[in-house]
C-alpha cells in the first residue's frame, strides 16, 4: 500500500519494488540516471509547463493510493483480434509469445527482451532520454518484458502488424510496457498499437516506445486506446526518421479515464515526411492531452499535423504542438492544426500550437479553431425532415471522417466506427 508520507514517485518505486522481482533489460547507466531522475526529480505536477492541464502526480496520489500490482491473467484474445492481420500480444506489460500469432513471415523477425542480442540491447534506451522525462525514467526502471520488432532491410510487408496490449487487474496496478520497433533500409510495414483493459480495477499504465526508421524507409502506424473509465495512461512514441524516410501515425482515443499522449518526432535525414493525425471523443470528466513535437534536424523536409476533438459534458482536452525547426533545417515546410467541437457549456479545449524557427527559408503555420456544432447544418438537415440526434451524428461524423479515413487497414477502420457510434 503507499502511504502519504514520502512524496509520490518514491511511493511508485517502493510499491512496484515490494510486489515484482524482475531482471531489467536496460543497460546500468540508464537504469541508474532514471532512479537518481525520479528520486531527485519526482512526478511533474500542474506547476510544470508541459503538464500545466495534466496534474499526474495528484491523479497518482488520488487515485492509485493502494498500488499492489495484483495482476489477472489472460488465456484467450480471439475476440480481440482484427481480421487480416498478424497478432503480437502484450498483457500486463509483458509479451506473451503463447497468445501472440506463430509467425513466418521473410523480413520480419520479434525477439523478446529476454532474448536480444548486442545490436537490439543497444537501441534500448537510444532514443529515450530518462533524464528529461519521468515517464521514460519510470518506464526504464521498471521496464515490462517487451519485445523488439525489426523488418529486415528490402522487405515490404503486406500484412499489418496488430499489437495489442491488455491490462488486467481487479485492484490497482502500474505497469510499463516498452517496444522497440525498427525499420531497416528500403522496408515497409503498418503497425497497429491497440490498448485494452479488460479489468474491473484501476489501471495506470506508462507505456514507451521508440520507433526507428531508416533510411528510404516507410512507417504507418495506428494507435487505438480503449482503456474504459479505469485506464489512467502515459503514452510516449519517441521517432526517428533517417534520409527519405517517411512516418505516418493515426492516433484515435475512445476511451480512458486520462491519457497522455507524448508524440516526439526527430527528423533527423533530409527528403523525410512525416504525419500525425488524431481524434478524441470525450465525455463525463475525462481528460485527453495531445503533445506533440516536430523537430526538424536538417533541411528539405516536411511535416503534417491534424488532430480534431469532440468534448461532452464535463471533459476536457488538451493539445499542445510543437514545430522545432534547427538553424540548419531550410527548405522546411511544417504545417499543424487543431480544430474541436465543444457539444456542453461545461466542457474545456486547451490548445496551444508553437513555432520555434530558428532557419530563414522555410514554410510553417499553424492553426486552431473551436466552436459548436453549425447550427445551420443543424437547421438544414431539421427542415429536411431528419430528427436532432440523427442530425448531429451526421455532423460529428463528417467532423471525425477527416481523420478516420487516414486509416487504410478495413478491418481496424470499422472497429473505430462502430465504437464511435457512426456506422
Amino acid at each position: 500500500m503507499i502511504e502519504t508520507k514520502t512524496n509520490t514517485a518514491q511511493q511508485i518505486i517502493d510499491a512496484i519494488s515490494a510486489t515484482a522481482g524482475k531482471v531489467n533489460f536496460i543497460n546500468d547507466s540508464a537504469l541508474t540516471k532514471a532512479l537518481l531522475h525520479l528520486e531527485n526529480k519526482g512526478f511533474p505536477t500542474n506547476k510544470h509547463e508541459d503538464y500545466k492541464y495534466c496534474n499526474v502526480d495528484a491523479i497518482l496520489k488520488r487515485e492509485f493510493k493502494n498500488l499492489n500490482q495484483k495482476l489477472n491473467s489472460v488465456s484467450s484474445v480471439e475476440g480481440l483480434k482484427l481480421a487480416d492481420t498478424i497478432t503480437l500480444v502484450v498483457v500486463n506489460g509483458n509479451y506473451s509469445e503463447s497468445l501472440s500469432d506463430k509467425i513466418i513471415l521473410k523480413g520480419l523477425h520479434i525477439n523478446a527482451f529476454t532474448n536480444l542480442d548486442s545490436e537490439g540491447k543497444k537501441l534500448l534506451a537510444s532514443q529515450a532520454n530518462v533524464e528529461k522525462d519521468a515517464f521514460i525514467a519510470l518506464n526504464t526502471a521498471f521496464s515490462g518484458h517487451g519485445f523488439h520488432l525489426k523488418v529486415e532491410k528490402d522487405h515490404q510487408l503486406q500484412i499489418p502488424i496488430h499489437i495489442l496490449y491488455i491490462s488486467s487487474t481487479d485492484e490497482q496496478a502500474l505497469l510499463n510496457p516498452r517496444n522497440v520497433i525498427e525499420i531497416c533500409e528500403n522496408s515497409e510495414a503498418t503497425i497497429i498499437e491497440h490498448q485494452i483493459a479488460l479489468g474491473k480495477g484501476k489501471t495506470f499504465t506508462n507505456f514507451l516506445s521508440e520507433k526507428f526508421v531508416r533510411e528510404n524507409a516507410k512507417l504507418i502506424s495506428y494507435t487505438i486506446q480503449d482503456e474504459k473509465e479505469t485506464g489512467y495512461s502515459i503514452n510516449t512514441n519517441q521517432v526517428k526518421i533517417d534520409r527519405h524516410g517517411k512516418y505516418d501515425n493515426t492516433t484515435v482515443i475512445l476511451s480512458g479515464q486520462m491519457v497522455r499522449n507524448n508524440h516526439n518526432v526527430v527528423i533527423s535525414g533530409e527528403n523525410c515526411e512525416a504525419h500525425l493525425n488524431g481524434l478524441f471523443v470525450i465525455v463525463g470528466t475525462q481528460l485527453v492531452d495531445n503533445h506533440t513535437l516536430m523537430d526538424h534536424q536538417v533541411p528539405n523536409c516536411q511535416s503534417n499535423e491534424l488532430y480534431k476533438g469532440i468534448i461532452n459534458d464535463k471533459s476536457t482536452g488538451v493539445f499542445n504542438g510543437k514545430i522545432f525547426v534547427r538553424k540548419d533545417a531550410q527548405k522546411t515546410n511544417a504545417y499543424q492544426s487543431s480544430k474541436n467541437i465543444l457539444l456542453s457549456d461545461d466542457g474545456t479545449i486547451n490548445t496551444k500550437p508553437e513555432l520555434e524557427i530558428y532557419a530563414d527559408d522555410v514554410k510553417c503555420s499553424h492553426g486552431t479553431s473551436t466552436g459548436k456544432i453549425d447550427e445551420s447544418a443543424m437547421f438544414y438537415l431539421n427542415a429536411r425532415g431528419i430528427g436532432k440526434e440523427t442530425a448531429k451524428k451526421i455532423l460529428l461524423n463528417a467532423f471525425a471522417k477527416e481523420v478516420i479515413d487516414k486509416i487504410e487497414v478495413e478491418s481496424l477502420k470499422e472497429l473505430v466506427e462502430t465504437k464511435l457510434g457512426f456506422n
